[in-house]
C-alpha cells in the first residue's frame, strides 16, 4: 500500500519527468462521475424549483416528466459507477486506493498536509511535488468527498423508493431512511442541502487542481486524461 507518495523525499524519484498513475478504469470514473453529477445538480434544481407550467393539455407535455427521468438515470449511472470504483480499489494501482485510504498514522504526511494548507492558504508556497494527490486533496477525497457520494445516493435512492412504491427493491433496500431522518420532507432537505455542499467541493477542487497545476509545474488536469504526471523543470 502507498503510504507517502512525495516525489521529492523519494530518493529513487529524483530524476523522473513522468510517472503512470491513474489507470484507465480510474479516469473513466472521474469523468463519468463528472457528467453524473452535472445532470444530477441542474435536473436537482429544476425539481426542487420548477420551471413554469406550460399551456395545453398535460398529456401533450412531458417536460418535468423527462427532468426526473434524467435526475434518476444520472443517479443510477452514479451509485453503479462508485461500486465499480470501490472493486477497483482492491484490484487497481496503490494510487487508486488514495481515495479510501489516507496515511493518518504517517508523520511525514501529516507535516505536509500543513505545508499544503498554508501554500493554499498564501502564507508560503509549496516546492514539494507529488506522484499522486497531495495530502489536503486526499483528505478531501476521502473525508468529504466519499462520503457526501455516499450520503446523496442513500438520500436519493431513499426518496426514488417513495415513487417506486413499498414492496419495490428501492424501499426494501433503502426503506429504512425516512424513518431514520423522520419523514419525508427531512430527507428532501438534508437531500438538498448535500447537493450544495457537493457544488461548493466541485469549485473549490476545481481551484485547487488548477492552481496547483500552474504554481507546481506538474501535470494535475491532464493526468486525469492521460493518466501520466509530468514534472516539469
Amino acid at each position: 500500500m502507498l503510504v507517502h507518495n512525495s516525489v521529492d523525499t523519494d530518493p529513487r524519484n529524483k530524476d523522473l519527468k513522468s510517472i503512470y498513475i491513474y489507470e484507465a478504469p480510474v479516469r473513466l470514473w472521474h469523468w463519468v462521475m463528472v457528467v453524473a453529477v452535472t445532470v444530477l445538480i441542474v435536473t436537482g434544481l429544476l425539481i426542487a424549483y420548477p420551471p413554469p407550467s406550460v399551456n395545453g393539455e398535460a398529456s401533450d407535455h412531458f417536460l418535468f416528466g423527462y427532468i426526473r427521468f434524467a435526475h434518476f438515470a444520472a443517479g443510477y449511472t452514479l451509485a453503479v459507477s462508485w461500486l465499480l470504483r470501490v472493486y477497483w480499489a482492491f484490484v487497481g494501482n496503490d494510487y487508486s486506493r488514495q481515495l479510501f485510504l489516507v496515511p493518518i498514522f504517517n508523520r511525514i504526511w501529516w507535516q505536509e498536509f500543513m505545508s499544503d494548507v498554508k501554500t493554499y492558504a498564501f502564507m508560503h508556497v509549496r516546492e514539494i511535488k507529488y506522484s499522486g494527490h497531495n495530502p489536503m486533496a486526499q483528505m478531501a477525497m476521502a473525508f468529504m468527498l466519499t462520503p457526501l457520494s455516499f450520503f446523496m445516493m442513500i438520500t436519493g435512492f431513499a426518496l426514488y423508493a417513495e415513487g417506486a412504491g413499498r414492496g419495490s427493491w428501492a424501499d426494501k433496500v433503502f426503506g429504512w431512511v425516512i424513518p431514520l431522518f423522520g419523514q419525508s420532507q427531512d430527507v428532501h432537505t438534508w437531500h438538498h442541502l448535500g447537493m450544495w455542499v457537493m457544488v461548493t467541493f466541485f469549485i473549490v477542487h476545481m481551484y485547487m487542481v488548477m492552481r496547483q497545476d500552474v504554481t507546481t509545474r506538474e501535470s494535475i488536469v491532464s493526468t486525469m486524461v492521460s493518466g501520466y504526471r509530468t514534472f516539469k523543470d
